[in-house]
């Protein structure tokens, strides 16, 4: 695949620059971690060549100064918002990543839940929390937030909120997702420490918008639509354009909590550090792109996988026409369509041909592979087999899968577990493929080239079953879908 951005350049500037903003400050930083800490797959898509633990790794070097604070909304408990990259909740995300850390050998202080107004989610989830011997905290809804100043740095506004224990000088503050409120924990804390007598400060590291890029760039338009439910909006960072004369782009949630972030700076020290909300970020990927192109394609192509997400979502009865609206109007802000997506194109046409669901699978040298759907074989399963053979270099009229191998898939299938159904699945295929593999050369070629699957475009004609997308998504493919669902047929 085609890179357009330095990782190993990235590791060392970011590193870097976070260094330097530690020694900035005096007794503890809080270190706002925007996006994914952990697995940062959008970062990934947008920029090829960004690996999604990059974070990660460089926080690691700092693990002996550092502990990490979640933060999540009590309503995306309440809600059960998901992770539509992984297909979890956000309160199952969390305890994910408070596993994923203490792995990786990474020390995790606490769990913040934030806009509290007595959810009885949110304390279920608290007392679960309890029994898992993880400390939490609320922090409460706070009435004219951000306008308000004076209610909100007060005993009635932050110091409402819990004081958050916690025991190192750096804290990072994450969270499974964008709206769960790292900042104003942040800020919180700022205003409880000054109390106690400690000099502490913040800072803020998110790689969306990436603040030298153009404001139309592909890629931070991608931003908008990974974000389009929460309705953020990239702008010219009026502050700094201000303070510097220097154009730089931020987000309205960041330009809205900046006259909050300086008040309370310039009460606590008399002074605030920063002139602009750009001055707050330590974020170095926009000096890391190698290949403009192909960063800008990516982004593209992101925009009009979330337009079918959100499509799709709005067909399962969890999506928002108001977010729908908002990628509509991405698009065309960055001259595409969905007529752009080649996969999409090309899978409408074969079950329009075929009169039954198909799917699609663009290679790294654009030729597209598709599935058809057959008395044994569903479209997504059929898709898989066939890019495979593309890619090992097999005859597409050898059988992978021998006959002892799919026999008792579809006996278990039609026999015990009562379904009319025998076509395999994407997940029965590969088990079935694995079982040939141990005595056919071909199916063991083709298994070979799985992890070569890894970052490429698919796209079925119609809604998949939730098993066939958690499939894909342990592929590491980018799927998107039509917004229907297959036709009245048994799918067990």
């Amino acid at each position: 695949m085609k890179i357009g951005f330095d990782n190993e350049k990235y590791l060392k500037m970011q590193s870097s620059r976070i260094r330097e903003r530690i020694a900035q400050f005096g007794d503890k930083l809080y270190l706002e971690f925007g996006g994914k800490l952990f697995d940062d797959y959008h970062a990934s898509r947008v920029l090829p060549g960004f690996m999604p633990d990059s974070k990660l790794r460089m926080l690691l070097q700092l693990k002996d100064q550092a502990e990490i604070v979640i933060v999540i909304s009590a309503d995306a408990i309440a809600s059960q918002k998901m992770r539509g990259d992984l297909g979890i909740s956000y309160d199952e995300d969390v305890l994910r990543l408070i596993d994923a850390f203490r792995q990786s050998g990474l020390y995790v202080g606490s769990v913040v839940i934030t806009q509290y107004g007595g959810e009885k989610p949110a304390d279920d989830f608290r007392r679960r929390l309890k029994d898992l011997a993880i400390p939490s905290y609320l922090h409460y809804k706070i009435e004219g937030y951000p306008g308000n100043i004076e209610h909100i740095v007060s005993d009635e506004g932050y110091g409402r909120n819990d004081y958050i224990e916690t025991t190192r000088p750096l804290v990072v503050v994450t969270a499974p997702g964008p709206g769960s409120g790292k900042m104003a924990t942040c800020l919180s804390q700022l205003y409880h420490e000054h109390k106690r007598g400690i000099s502490a400060g913040y800072a803020k590291f998110e790689t969306f918008p990436i603040w030298n890029l153009p404001l139309k760039h592909p890629v931070n338009l991608a931003y908008e639509a990974a974000t389009a439910d929460l309705n953020d909006v990239n702008m010219i960072d009026p502050f700094h354009l201000e303070a510097y004369g220097e154009t730089t782009v931020n987000y309205n949630r960041d330009v809205e909590i900046y006259p909050v972030l300086k008040a309370m700076f310039e009460r606590i020290y008399g002074e605030c550090p920063y002139k602009s909300p750009t001055d707050m970020g330590v974020n170095m990927a926009g000096n890391c792109i190698c290949d403009d192109d192909v960063c800008r394609q990516a982004g593209k192509d992101e925009i009009i996988r979330r337009y079918y997400t959100e499509l799709c979502n709005l067909k399962r009865g969890h999506g928002s026409t108001n977010a729908l609206y908002k990628l509509e109007l991405l698009m065309k802000q960055a001259s595409i369509s969905p007529a752009d997506r080649a996969v999409a194109v090309k899978a409408m046409d074969v079950e329009r041909e075929t009169q039954a669901p198909a799917a699609v699978i663009e290679l790294p040298d654009g030729t597209l592979v598709d599935g058809k759907t057959s008395d044994l074989l569903g479209s997504s399963a059929a898709v898989i087999l066939n890019a495979l053979k593309e890619l090992a270099g097999i005859d597409h009229k050898i059988l992978l899968i021998s006959p002892e191998a799919l026999e008792p898939i579809t006996r278990l299938k039609t026999k015990y577990l009562g379904s009319r159904n025998p076509r395999l699945h994407s997940d029965e295929v590969l088990t079935a493929l694995s079982i040939s593999a141990a005595h056919s050369d071909a199916a063991k070629k083709a298994l070979e080239q799985l992890p070569n699957l890894r970052g490429l475009e698919i796209h079925c004609s119609v809604m998949l079953s939730a098993v066939d997308e958690k499939i894909f998504r342990k592929l590491g493919m980018h799927l998107t879908c039509e917004p229907k669902r297959e036709a009245a047929v048994d799918l067990k």
